[in-house]
């Protein structure tokens, strides 16, 4: 037996996340499906990180293991043969017959896009959350800064997580921008934007990454002032916090661990 590890691309658009659901189809049992027509095994795919429904990956990880004489370097171009265009498998490797993708030790960098500008941009309101508001990157740039380090981050964790710690390590906390320039014009009132938040620690509580992107949101729109994020996460209270960001703006960026 041997355990085959996975980095997978997905636009999680159409899929109600990661792990099988009653309401709909989940990335996961879409690669279970596609691993038993080309093995003929009855596999179940352990991932590293449960994306929510509508949420999108460049770099998931995933482990199954398998008696298949097929190379571990093939299996990518294997299983892509079985997979619809929304899920590639990029890569694929022997791992140890341990390890574990969600219990080793790595870092996570999600990224939120938001598209900041007077009117939507169609090519991109898949990937990213429309804001009309002129936002303050810098107010922003000073709530974030709140977030970073170790701390109880109740207060941006949906109910319902089944966890045995609320604390978390958030290593840093970005926030880029990017104009958007139509017909080489610049407008300097209010010049379109794509703005990320690129958020990188060692875990994340269920829909925290989304919690934290409307909260900033909040404080660039000047609704809760920068250094009240400070209060907010002290609260422990969900109701603090800013709303939840929408799916399709969040990106799982890249996992990287410290051995696998």
């Amino acid at each position: 037996m041997r355990r085959i590890l996975l980095r997978i691309s997905y636009d999680g658009t159409g899929y109600v996340g990661w792990q099988k659901q009653e309401n709909g189809t989940a990335v996961e049992e879409v690669i279970n499906r596609a691993l038993k027509e080309l093995t003929g095994e009855d596999i179940r795919v352990i991932g590293a990180s449960r994306t929510d429904s509508g949420v999108h990956a460049l770099d998931n990880v995933a482990v199954f293991d398998t008696e298949s004489k097929i190379p571990a370097d093939k299996f990518s171009f294997a299983l892509n043969r079985y997979l619809p265009g929304d899920i590639v498998i990029q890569s694929s490797r022997e791992t140890d017959p341990d390890f574990h993708p969600r219990y080793a030790d790595c870092r996570k960098t999600y990224e939120y896009s938001i598209y900041n500008a007077p009117h939507n941009n169609p090519l991109l309101d898949g990937y990213s959350f429309f804001v009309h508001n002129i936002l303050d990157t810098e107010a922003m740039r000073k709530a974030a800064d709140c977030l970073t380090g170790e701390h109880d981050f109740a207060s941006f964790c949906s109910s319902g997580a089944q966890v045995k710690t609320t604390i978390r390590k958030v290593y840093s906390i970005d926030i880029e921008e990017q104009p958007v320039i139509f017909g080489g014009e610049r407008n300097d009132t209010f010049t379109p934007r794509l703005i990320i938040i690129r958020i990188n620690g060692n875990g994340f509580l269920y829909n925290m990454v989304r919690i934290i992107a409307g909260t900033l949101i909040e404080a660039g729109k000047g609704l809760i002032a920068p250094d009240s994020v400070k209060d907010i996460l002290g609260s422990c209270d969900r109701a603090c916090a800013g709303p939840t960001a929408p799916a399709r703006g969040l990106v799982l960026k890249e996992i990287s661990y410290l051995c696998s």
